[in-house]
């Protein structure tokens, strides 16, 4: 079993420099700028914001994106009197998809990577090339959907979006940017990825206290980080060890290694993990996913299980707190999308993105 405690600090820490960049202001900017960039085409702006999601979930967090991106979206379509679904799902979508392209990009792929002794740069080699073709199977998918719906004109009105402090985005970004750099290579240089996060972490509050002693200011980005930092799932992390702990000892971790057997591992772990996300959540999944596949032979259902976590979110509701979350999100903006209504996108979604992305893996797996 992983030391939860390195897990947890990996990814506390990697959403704290995602939250301390959105209290600067620049998501909100990034969106404004987008759609600044859009015209009067709805399907250009929806490609723009797929792209948006897409390339910041791969620095940032995939949860962070979509509890920031999706207040501002609610908020765009009833300015521009347009359909929101389109753009909602495509955010939830989008960030749910890129997120498997690295290990920091969701907390599943930490525990099953790092459970498995898989560094930074192999895991990059081998999810690249199946995150590349479910987010373009995704997006043209989504296209297809949502189509007509996108060919009714737009007529938003763009604010002026501002950065009230760009020191501390500049901090924020070239931050964030040093411990990516840092965590491709720590397998190199024998740091372990969790020192990196919370030495970026460190950092950052020293830099910006510093700033704020200089200055005279109160430090509010980095206090309000703080107090959003989610603290909940860090101990809901901790409860799910205790229980896979108790499973494992009572062996069924090992029944279910047994059950799953050796062959066809990509087909059987790929449906297994987002089977068992959207019956107990992906969390969980993945934690109890560390244990069945450490008597695995080979890393193929590593992988699978690690697109089945991310892809299995958007399947149903239940498959990722943040799906909790976004309808949550989308009730209180009075956006009418019931939990049949996401199951139903979900699916017809889904099922093609999870075929592309193992049929990815299994052609990265080949090379």
């Amino acid at each position: 079993m992983l030391d939860p405690a390195k897990l947890l600090a990996l990814f506390l820490s990697m959403t704290v420099l995602s939250i301390f960049l959105d209290e600067t202001g620049f998501f909100k900017w990034l969106a404004n700028a987008v759609l600044k960039r859009s015209g009067k085409g709805q399907v250009k702006l929806f490609t723009l914001f797929f792209l948006t999601v897409s390339l910041v979930t791969i620095f940032t967090s995939n949860d962070i994106v979509i509890l920031t991106f999706t207040p501002f979206l609610c908020y765009f379509a009833k300015n521009a009197k347009v359909d929101p679904i389109p753009y909602l799902v495509s955010c939830f979508v989008a960030a749910n998809t890129a997120s498997m392209l690295l290990i920091i990009g969701n907390p599943t792929n930490i525990y099953l990577a790092t459970s498995a002794g898989i560094d930074f740069v192999e895991y990059l080699r081998v999810m690249a090339l199946p995150t590349v073709l479910a987010t373009l199977t995704a997006y043209f998918v989504m296209l297809a959907l949502f189509y007509r719906r996108l060919k009714q004109p737009i007529n938003a009105t763009v604010q002026d979006v501002k950065i009230a402090n760009k020191l501390l985005l500049v901090i924020g970004l070239a931050i964030l940017a040093t411990a990516t750099a840092l965590l491709v290579i720590s397998s190199y240089i024998k740091i372990e990825m969790y020192l990196v996060a919370v030495g970026a972490v460190g950092l950052l509050c020293t830099v910006t206290l510093f700033v704020a002693a200089i200055t005279r200011k109160k430090p509010v980005e980095l206090l309000r980080t703080i107090r959003r930092v989610p603290w909940m799932i860090a101990i809901f992390m901790i409860y799910m060890f205790a229980i896979v702990m108790y499973l494992d000892s009572h062996g069924v971790t090992t029944w279910l290694t047994d059950l799953f057997g050796s062959k066809h591992a990509i087909i059987v772990y790929g449906l297994a993990s987002v089977l068992f996300a959207n019956l107990i959540n992906n969390i969980p999944m993945s934690i109890l996913f560390t244990s069945v596949l450490a008597g695995a032979t080979s890393l193929d259902g590593v992988y699978a299980s690690i697109i089945g976590s991310n892809i299995g979110a958007f399947l149903t509701p239940i498959g990722a707190l943040a799906g909790i979350m976004w309808l949550s999100i989308l009730k209180t903006n009075e956006i009418k999308f019931s939990f049949a209504s996401f199951t139903k996108y979900g699916f017809i979604i889904a099922i093609p993105v999870l075929a592309a992305a193992l049929f990815g893996l299994w052609l990265s797996m080949m090379l």
